[in-house]
């Protein structure tokens, strides 16, 4: 049987570059079991990576839709993604399905789930996360955790998992900056008085809460700064189990 990858992604018009972490802390190896690191081809046949997480019955993984390409891979129980640590499965994706409703230009719906060639052994290096109900609602003021092989402070990107903690702001303070926001869907973070930022190299990471996940990174602004907006995964959940239920029986 082949396994399921659950990816959710978001392209924006204002940086292309969203997702790295910056100012952010190596995490404890292997402390976050349910990450993943992707690698494919875009349509220029550019190499590209992603971050990504799985999420149910060793099945799903979780990243976003521009991660979408060719000769995708996913590396599974990595820490040092340079290195060819004994913990990593290293298995092809053989189907993706993006959101219906993608739209390239606003980015709304930037979801896609993908399937894996074969399943993953799911062990202490490699586990789910938990997903959120549909009713599920982050609110302003939470504190959470987003990880990824994003960009350094010293402009480099990172070899090892990163992690940075980021507040959940009011949505009025992405209204003011990006025009599309939608809380309905997504998720405003970050603090603007906060020297911290996700950059475009971790690409994607997951935004946990509760050991619960509940965002992607998904888009900013090109001057980097807080706040940023993250994919809601609460709103995709009938979504996500439609989606599930169809690539099983592919």
């Amino acid at each position: 049987m082949y396994q399921l990858l659950f990816f959710v992604m978001v392209v924006l018009p204002f940086s292309p570059e969203a997702g790295k972490i910056k100012w952010g802390r190596e995490v404890t190896p292997h402390s976050q079991p349910y990450m993943a690191f992707v690698k494919f081809y875009d349509l220029q046949l550019a190499k590209k990576r992603c971050g990504a997480f799985l999420v149910q019955d060793n099945i799903v993984i979780m990243t976003a839709a521009h991660c979408n390409g060719s000769k995708i891979n996913v590396t599974l129980g990595a820490h040092d993604i340079k290195q060819k640590e004994n913990t990593q499965q290293v298995i092809p994706v053989v189907k993706a399905i993006p959101h219906q409703n993608y739209n390239i230009k606003t980015k709304v719906n930037n979801i896609m789930l993908m399937k894996l060639k074969y399943k993953a052994q799911l062990n202490a290096y490699v586990n789910t996360i938990a997903l959120p109900n549909s009713q599920d609602w982050v609110i302003p003021g939470q504190v959470c955790s987003v990880a990824g092989w994003g960009k350094l402070s010293n402009g480099q990107l990172a070899e090892t998992l990163q992690e940075v903690n980021l507040k959940v702001q009011n949505e009025q303070k992405c209204r003011n900056i990006f025009p599309n926001y939608n809380k309905s869907i997504q998720l405003c973070v970050g603090n603007p008085k906060d020297k911290k930022a996700t950059d475009s190299g971790d690409s994607r990471g997951l935004f946990v809460c509760n050991n619960v996940s509940q965002g992607i990174v998904s888009y900013k602004c090109h001057s980097g700064k807080l706040p940023q907006v993250f994919t809601r995964i609460s709103s995709f959940m009938l979504w996500i189990k439609k989606t599930i239920k169809q690539l099983k029986h592919l």
